[in-house]
């Protein structure tokens, strides 16, 4: 059978094409009226900013959380570690204000991808010890990282090792559900953690599991030295995704303290495409000599990104 290569490679090009047509539902629907009215309806997503507990000037929550009021910050992020010592004094901080716990940003011990099984046992211990104290403060989540560059021995890269770690973070979305709340796997960039690096890694591992109590985040930090995309990395998380964190692209410190690097209304445009209604939090340092006025001028730019998104 003679082939002529030159229409094969049409008719390639053309089934290629049509095939690229249909398996873009996002991009196709968005030409018709009903996609229209759902991205109309996307642009009334509010940005809820949330703070971790750094990053507000004061001495005490009080005075951070008159501050955070102040610029109508609405999410509070404290750390893991010793938090259900801290459950009163944040419920008691927190009356008659218009500030919710956002996520719990990790604090657990061991790691769960750990070749000792007693590491592997005092990360869920101290995990589940967490998941309760965030339940009671009512978040959307506690953080993990399967594990970090300098946490070993860790059990290799392969699929078993997936499977593995499904299975631990089944039995932990279990426990989540039963307080309300949920495990947030954090994909990070390669110099940092090796296992997720991207939000669609994540996404796909709270697919398989198919445990409501276990979702996934994004960082724009991590983000800008990960994914070619921030509009694709968040659409890929799409219902999985429970919480961001945002910093500024160069230094990592307050959005907006790297100049026009600080470019985040694709990312937002996403957020709004899926409708998100969970926080942007703060997980940054500070550049700037006078704090206050560093975070106004972030909040602002933020926001103004927000609308032009």
């Amino acid at each position: 059978m003679t082939i002529d290569r030159r229409n094969f490679l049409k008719v390639s090009a053309s089934g290629a094409a049509l095939a690229a047509v249909a398996s873009t539902p996002v991009l196709g629907a968005c030409t018709s009226t009903a996609s229209k009215g759902k991205i109309a309806e996307a642009n009334k997503t509010r940005l809820k900013l949330s703070f971790q507990e750094g990053t507000a000037p004061g001495d005490n929550l009080h005075q951070k959380f008159d501050f955070m009021e102040e610029l109508g910050v609405v999410g509070y992020e404290p750390g893991g570690f010793g938090l259900k010592d801290q459950v009163k004094e944040i419920q008691d901080a927190l009356k008659g204000r218009n500030i919710q716990i956002s996520a719990i940003c990790a604090g657990f011990r061991g790691f769960i991808l750990s070749t000792e099984e007693s590491v592997r046992q005092e990360c869920i211990d101290s995990m589940k010890e967490i998941i309760e104290a965030a339940g009671a403060l009512q978040s959307v989540g506690v953080i993990i990282v399967p594990a970090f560059n300098a946490q070993k021995p860790v059990l290799p890269h392969t699929r078993e090792t997936r499977d593995f770690l499904c299975e631990q973070f089944n039995i932990l979305g279990d426990f989540a559900k039963q307080h309300n709340t949920t495990v947030i796997l954090e994909p990070l960039m390669r110099g940092e953690a090796f296992y997720l690096r991207q939000i669609a890694d994540a996404a796909s591992i709270c697919r398989d599991i198919n445990n409501d109590g276990v979702r996934c985040m994004g960082d724009f930090w991590h983000m800008t030295h990960e994914e070619t995309s921030d509009m694709g990395a968040i659409l890929s998380g799409g219902a999985y995704l429970q919480h961001m964190h945002i910093a500024s692209r160069k230094r990592r410190v307050m959005p907006g303290e790297d100049g026009d690097a600080d470019n985040y209304v694709d990312g937002f445009k996403a957020l709004k495409m899926i409708n998100y209604d969970k926080f942007v939090s703060y997980e940054c340092g500070l550049a700037g000599e006078d704090r206050g006025a560093t975070i106004r001028a972030s909040v602002d730019l933020l926001r103004e990104q927000w609308e032009k998104a």
